[in-house]
């Protein structure tokens, strides 16, 4: 008997939460728990402007004292969504966040996360 996919897997692979920070935190972030305070889009731009635009959004919205942001990666349909798997390495690699998560369908779904930042 073959099993079902999971259909968790695909959020579980953009769902992160820094060493010492419970479960839960996740779950929130997928439940809309935190009001998001602004957001990037990054569809139209290639890997490079793409990395570059999350490095100065995520810092810049650091420096603001921002909690909660949420960035647009889009789904790429019909095809393998390239800037989603690259998002999940520049955002581990920033010492700002804390956590991020897909976004709720009401605010981008598949197609974009939320990361919360050290306040």
């Amino acid at each position: 008997m073959a099993s079902r996919p999971d259909p968790h897997a695909e959020e579980a692979d953009l769902s992160f939460a820094r060493n010492g920070y419970p479960p839960k935190i996740l779950r929130q972030l997928r439940r809309g728990h935190w009001r998001v305070q602004d957001h990037l889009d990054l569809h139209g731009m290639n890997r490079i402007e793409a990395e570059r635009a999350v490095g100065d959004f995520v810092g810049r919205a650091r420096e603001r004292g921002l909690e909660c942001v949420c960035i647009v990666h889009g789904r790429a349909l019909g095809r393998e969504p390239v800037l989603k798997g690259m998002l999940r390495g520049w955002l581990t690699a920033r010492a700002e966040v804390l956590a991020f998560s897909p976004a709720p369908a009401a605010q981008g779904g598949a197609g974009a996360v939320l990361v919360l930042l050290k306040s």
